[in-house]
């Protein structure tokens, strides 16, 4: 079955890639789950967009309201609302969107042992997202979670496999096993191992860009 190309037309007018997306993680985390992973390992799917804040408790203002009681308009206040005090200093932040699959171990309690990262437009769309994207995925590297990077975004150009090697200074390392590195534009799956014992980066042979094919449809 071919891979729809959801991000220029016909399909981009009629179909939502959010909804191909989150779909696509959820597929992945339950063929995981019930065919190919060990036992004591489990997958879930995790999905964010943009900067919104997840609460679990919400306070809301309500404003006085007025009711009347033999005959006379009585006035109640609710109570006054706690609110922080003024920040010392405001710092501009990204808050990069995830479509994520996520591998636990569960030998010792849930412990993330590797993702497989579905890049979104987002990601690619400014030097201050893909920097936010590749410190992630730099960070997971970093703690020996093996990370696998699924870029089908047609309509951005970025390189986030060397945004990733450039941010850890393994560019030329990258590019020599990889056979040259993801070209610009293509689509690219690029898995990343890190070898605790030797200290090292692993990428599989051949890693990189993929002949991924993509056709207009009407349905992904």
């Amino acid at each position: 079955m071919p891979l729809l190309d959801h991000f220029h037309p016909p399909l981009s007018a009629e179909r939502r890639w959010e909804s191909f997306h989150s779909s696509w993680a959820t597929r992945l985390a339950d063929a995981l789950t019930e065919r190919w992973l060990p036992p004591n390992y489990i997958a879930e799917e995790h999905a964010h967009l943009g900067p919104s804040v997840e609460i679990d408790v919400a306070t809301f203002a309500r404003e006085g309201s007025a009711t009347e009681e033999a005959g006379a308009a009585v006035a109640t206040v609710g109570p006054k609302v706690w609110s922080g005090p003024a920040a010392d200093g405001v710092l501009p932040a990204v808050f990069p969107d995830t479509f994520e699959v996520r591998v636990l171990s569960t030998d010792t309690g849930p412990r993330l042992v590797a993702a497989i990262e579905l890049i979104s437009p987002g990601n690619k769309d400014r030097p201050a997202e893909r920097r936010a994207f590749a410190t992630k995925c730099a960070s997971y590297l970093s703690q020996g979670i093996s990370v696998i990077i699924v870029d089908i975004v047609t309509n951005r150009r970025a390189n986030l496999h060397q945004e990733i090697m450039q941010l850890m200074e393994a560019a030329d390392v990258s590019a020599a096993a990889t056979r040259g590195g993801p070209v610009r534009g293509r689509l690219s799956p690029t898995p990343a191992r890190p070898a605790r014992r030797d200290r090292r980066l692993a990428f599989p042979s051949g890693a990189g860009p993929c002949p991924a094919h993509t056709a207009p449809g009407t349905a992904g």
